[in-house]
């Protein structure tokens, strides 16, 4: 059943592989106005269907509204006037609902992610890291700088003594959640706008010691239940930690870090 995360990331990779190839940008916009056709009112973007949030498929979700706004920031330049016209517009109305979205203390709620020693069982860490990677990719006039900031100190702050991340603060910590937060911090650790968040570098460099150690240099990777479907059954997937910790080291290594502890 197409969804609205899996959608994203399969235009992702379709513009890693080429956006200049013409069929590649022919897929492109049906995935586009697929995703345009499915946004809520309130700017958000639910999983399978439009709706009014009374049921789980047709809630806006934050995770899922930020990797739509990836998807549809990268391929904006490729694309045809009038999606591109409306794509600008779809993403400016998803950035307000991310605004609206944003917890309190600076995190963010996923739908379909959670973690079992985490208070209510959800899983900020997952949602703000997802929702700081979209909001990375916007210029610094499309983007709400003040919620990029408070996520951002909201991630670091959450960060374990050992260097890892849970669920959130407090959590243990798992390969799956470090290296969302290491990617998320690395993306954000590029922009010029970052450098008003302290001790960002310090974070990646402990984030990525402790995962290349959890995983004994890559040789072995343990999974974690983080995955959050219908009824609350937990689930875990094998491909989550090693794309994940791949993803993450390799947003760190593209990135200048200045810390040497």
């Amino acid at each position: 059943m197409p969804d609205a995360d899996d959608t994203p990331g399969a235009l992702l990779a379709l513009h890693s592989l080429g956006a200049e190839d013409a069929e590649h940008l022919d897929a492109a916009c049906a995935g586009i106005r697929w995703l345009l056709d499915l946004q809520n009112a309130d700017g958000g973007i639910p999983t399978f269907c439009r709706g009014w949030g009374a049921l789980p498929f047709d809630r806006s979700s934050p995770d899922l509204t930020a990797h739509t706004l990836r998807a549809w920031t990268v391929w904006r330049p490729a694309l045809p006037d009038a999606l591109r016209t409306r794509t600008e517009r779809a993403a400016g109305r998803a950035v307000r609902f991310l605004e609206r979205a944003q917890q309190p203390d600076g995190s963010w709620i996923p739908l379909w992610f959670g973690n079992q020693g985490a208070p209510d069982e959800v899983n900020p860490v997952y949602g703000t890291a997802r929702v700081l990677e979209g909001l990375a990719v916007l210029s610094d006039v499309e983007t709400i700088a003040a919620s990029e900031q408070r996520a951002t100190r909201w991630l670091v702050d959450a960060q374990g003594g050992d260097g890892g991340w849970g669920g959130g603060p407090g959590v243990s910590p798992s390969i799956e959640e470090t290296a969302l937060a290491v990617s998320a911090l690395a993306t954000y650790r590029r922009l010029p706008r970052a450098a008003a968040v302290h001790s960002l570098d310090e974070a990646l460099a402990r984030g990525a010691s402790w995962l290349i150690d959890a995983t004994d240099g890559g040789r072995r990777v343990r999974t974690t239940p983080i995955g959050l479907y219908f009824a609350k059954l937990w689930y875990s997937e094998k491909l989550y930690p090693r794309t994940f910790a791949v993803g993450a080291l390799a947003a760190v290594e593209t990135t200048d870090l200045r810390y040497h502890g």
